[in-house]
Formats: structure tokens, C-alpha cells, sequence
């Protein structure tokens, strides 16, 4: 008896101990890690991104056709992920695969420009939309203040920030919350679309298929943005160390996550063509407004509300996910030390994610942001190819090396061809913006040379740089990780 209550102390003592210990908890289970992958990818996509799939497919019919199609191929390039998440079990994306498959030099690159451009630029494109239905009712029909929209976006990702700052699990409920109320969105859109067609409103569908509007050199665009729509589901890969039993966990929510919001974005789709000509909805500018003038007006001021809870569901993926990159590219000595540090209290990664923050106010305040999503949109299906033609290179070099989830060879060289094509594309239809977006990101290059490869830099900028990262660390309470999550 006493030797039983003696090993319960000594467990009960070591679970004290642990809880003490500074690291990141698992904390995201099965629903919790689908309602970051929907609340990551319902952004704003799905109300703005049907009038750009449209105008380049020309046809009702060929547009749901896109439709269905970005979402399979966007489901084999989640499950490629999948893969690589249960063969790869630390945190970090992109980040980590392209390290553990093409090396440091890829994987610095990515980071570098995650950094200093891609995810500052989606996050102010993201928090603008935001503010744009928040403010635009009040202003109706006249543009809202440029000033106003910019203050309204700064409290949207500040908003946002803080919740991650203080707590995962708050940030965690916070996108489980939001999520159910895009799904809310979603069918307030889709359930009168539905009653709509049942009772024979069927005009925009019997010639759904003309193809006299249809050019090839368009259809191709008409993909790009009905990928836009679908953007997102690699975030969960960034928090593979905070995921509960991530072997059956990160696949079941992905597989789950993508089959859901396909279906939705469908069925919305659908909904909008049995209330609005096709015509109507290129004239748009916000489709799922009109939708609701169109379909019930008495609860028609209540959709601009939703789709900005929506926009800050999508933020809240982001800003979630994108810093745990820089926190594992610290750790693993590709970024400073700082951000791979997590607060003592809160346990989280405080560093990485208030660190990008400055960056978000910035673009936000300068208003150059729609240059910069351009950039950010290359960059990001180009390092996407990158990581899948890095599995299927690590499983030539390692056959044996354990996969718990494997997906078939033709599923990663189709996603490898299709985004390696979207890049082609962007070079071939905005070379400028595409040409920026090169290099930016290939400055990382010098840079990983100089300061990581070799440090090159004379031992004073070290001592300084050494010295305002303590002060840094002492101001923000924060120590390195104590335990191995991985």
C-alpha cells in the first residue's frame, strides 16, 4: 500500500515538474485542428474569388468545374503535406521539409522571405479586407476614409496578435469559434440558393457550358484564383509539435478539412448563379453582398459582419501558424536565437509572433500592399513545389525511411507539375511583379552566406547584436524550449 501511494507522489511530482518545464504543449486535437484548416482557408477568397473564376472559365458551367477541380487539386496538395507532416514530426512547414529534403539553403530562403514578405503582405491584405466590411456599411455608397480602413486593419491584426501572445489555447478557441461562424456564412449563402433551384430557378444553368467566351490562355487564371480560395491548408503543418497524436491526427483533419470546404464553395457557388445572371456577378465587386440583397434583405446587413469575422478567422490561422516557422528556423540555427524562445508564463512563442508584427503595421501604413500579395503569391506556390519535389526526391534517396501516411507517387507529381505551372504562369502574365518576388527572396542568398554558412560579420556587430537580444529576452520574459516536443 505504501509502496503504491509512494509511486503515485513521485508521478504526481513529476507531472508538477513537467508543468513547470518551458514548452510548447499539444494542445490541438481532431476538431481544433480542422477548424484551423477551414478557419485558415474561408477567408475572403470564397466572396471575393467567384467573379475572377468566372470572367476567365466563361461559362456557369466551366466556372463550378474550376471550382470542384481547385479543390481536388488543393486536397492532393494538403495530402502531400499530410505525408510529409507524419514523416517529418517537428514544427515548420515548409521550412523544415525543404531542410530535411534539398538542405539548408532552400530552407533559409523560405524563411528569410516568409519573414520580410510573404506573411506580412497576406496578413494586411487579409486585415484590409477585414476593415473594408467593417467600415464600407457605414460609408455606403461612398468610399470609406483610406485613413479609416488603415486604423481598422491595425486593430484587426493587433487583435489578433494579442490573442496569440497570450495564450494557444485562447488562439486555438478563438479559431474553432470563428470557424463555426463562417460555416454559419456559408450556409446562410447556400440553404436559399438551394430552396432557389428547388423551385425551378434553373436559367443560369441550361447553357452552362458555352464555350464560345472560352480562351486558353485565360482558363489558366481562372485556376490562380479559385486557388486563391483554397489557400491555407499547409498552416497546420507549421504546429506539427502542438497537434495531439499528429500521425492520425494531421491526416484525418486535413482529408476532413478539404472534402468540407470543396463541398461548401460548390454549393455556394451554385447559390449565387440561381439568384444572380452571370453578368450581374462580374459587374460585383462584393458578390456575397449582392447575394443577400438579392436573396433575403432583411438580414442582408448581417452578411458584411460575417464575412469580416471570417477575414479575422483567416488572419487568425496565419498569425497562429507562420511564427511557429521562425521559431523552429531559430532553434535550428537559421534565424535568430529570439524567436525560437517562448514565454515563461503564457508558453508561447512570444518573439515570433510579436516580432512580425511591426512589419504587418508597416506595409499596412505605407498602402502597398496589392503589389506585394503578387510577390507573395509566387513565392508561396513556388516554395509549395519546392517541398513536393523534395518528398518525392527523399523518398527515392530513403525507400525505407517510416512514412505513417503515404500518398500515391501520382498525387505528388501532379501537385509538383501543377504549381511549378502556376509559377511559369505568374512569370509569363506579370513578369514585374514575378520578377520582384525572384529577388527578394533570392536575397536571402548573400545573406545565408554571410551570416549562417560563414559568419562573415566583424565580432562587434555579434557582441552588439548578442547584446539587444538579451535585453530583448529579459524585457519579453522568455527562455528557450526545455523539453524535446519532437
Amino acid at each position: 500500500m505504501d509502496g503504491t501511494k509512494t509511486k503515485m507522489m513521485k508521478k504526481k511530482e513529476e507531472e508538477e515538474e513537467e508543468e513547470e518545464e518551458v514548452h510548447l504543449r499539444r494542445e490541438i486535437g481532431l476538431l481544433s485542428g480542422m477548424s484551423f484548416i477551414i478557419g485558415t482557408v474561408v477567408g475572403s477568397g470564397i466572396f471575393i474569388a467567384p467573379k475572377g473564376v468566372l470572367l476567365n472559365s466563361g461559362s456557369v458551367g466551366l466556372s463550378l468545374l474550376v471550382w470542384a477541380l481547385c479543390g481536388v487539386l488543393s486536397l492532393f496538395g494538403a495530402l502531400c503535406f499530410a505525408e510529409l507532416g507524419t514523416t517529418f514530426t517537428k514544427s515548420g512547414g515548409q521550412y523544415i521539409y525543404l531542410l530535411e529534403t534539398l538542405g539548408p539553403l532552400p530552407a533559409f530562403v523560405r524563411l528569410w522571405a516568409d519573414f520580410f514578405f510573404i506573411r506580412p503582405a497576406v496578413s494586411s491584405y487579409v486585415s484590409l479586407a477585414f476593415a473594408r466590411y467593417v467600415v464600407d456599411p457605414f460609408f455606403t455608397p461612398c468610399d470609406p476614409p483610406a485613413a479609416l480602413l488603415q486604423v481598422v486593419s491595425i486593430l484587426g491584426v493587433t487583435f489578433v496578435t494579442a490573442v496569440n501572445c497570450w495564450s494557444v489555447t485562447l488562439a486555438s478557441r478563438t479559431q474553432v469559434t470563428l470557424t463555426f461562424v463562417k460555416m454559419f456564412a456559408l450556409v446562410l449563402i447556400i440553404v436559399p440558393g438551394l430552396i432557389a433551384l428547388a423551385d425551378g430557378k434553373t436559367e443560369n444553368f441550361q447553357k452552362g457550358f458555352e464555350v464560345d467566351a472560352l480562351t486558353l490562355d485565360r482558363l489558366p487564371l481562372a485556376f490562380y484564383n479559385g486557388l486563391y480560395a483554397y489557400g491555407g491548408w499547409f498552416y497546420l503543418n507549421c504546429v506539427t509539435e502542438e497537434v495531439i497524436n499528429p500521425n492520425r491526427n494531421i491526416p484525418l483533419a486535413i482529408i476532413f478539412s478539404m472534402v468540407t470546404v470543396t463541398v461548401l464553395y460548390v454549393l455556394v457557388n451554385v447559390a449565387y448563379y440561381t439568384m444572380m445572371m452571370p453578368a450581374e456577378l462580374l459587374l460585383s465587386e462584393a458578390v456575397a453582398v449582392t447575394f443577400a440583397n438579392r436573396a433575403f434583405q432583411a438580414i442582408a446587413p448581417v452578411i458584411p459582419v460575417l464575412v469580416a469575422l471570417s477575414c479575422l478567422g483567416a488572419l487568425n490561422g496565419g498569425i497562429f501558424g507562420s511564427p511557429r516557422m521562425l521559431f523552429v528556423g531559430g532553434r535550428e540555427g537559421h534565424w535568430p536565437r529570439i524567436f525560437s524562445m517562448i514565454h515563461i508564463r503564457r508558453r508561447t512563442p512570444l518573439p515570433a509572433v510579436m516580432l512580425q508584427y511591426p512589419l504587418v503595421v508597416v506595409m499596412l501604413l505605407r498602402g502597398e500592399i496589392y503589389k506585394l500579395v503578387n510577390f507573395a503569391s509566387f513565392s508561396r506556390w513556388f516554395f509549395i513545389a519546392l517541398a513536393t519535389l523534395g518528398m518525392l526526391i527523399h523518398r527515392y534517396r530513403f525507400p525505407l525511411h517510416p512514412r505513417p501516411f503515404k500518398v500515391p507517387v501520382a498525387v505528388a507529381v501532379t501537385v509538383t507539375v501543377v504549381c511549378f505551372f502556376i509559377v511559369g504562369l505568374s512569370l509569363y502574365s506579370d513578369p514585374w511583379s514575378t520578377g520582384c518576388s525572384c529577388a527578394l527572396s533570392l536575397s536571402g542568398v548573400p545573406v545565408y552566406y554571410v551570416t549562417v554558412y560563414r559568419f562573415l560579420l566583424p565580432k562587434r556587430f555579434r557582441r552588439i547584436f548578442n547584446y539587444f537580444s538579451e535585453q530583448l529576452q529579459i524585457l519579453l520574459e522568455v527562455a528557450q524550449q526545455e523539453v524535446q516536443t519532437y
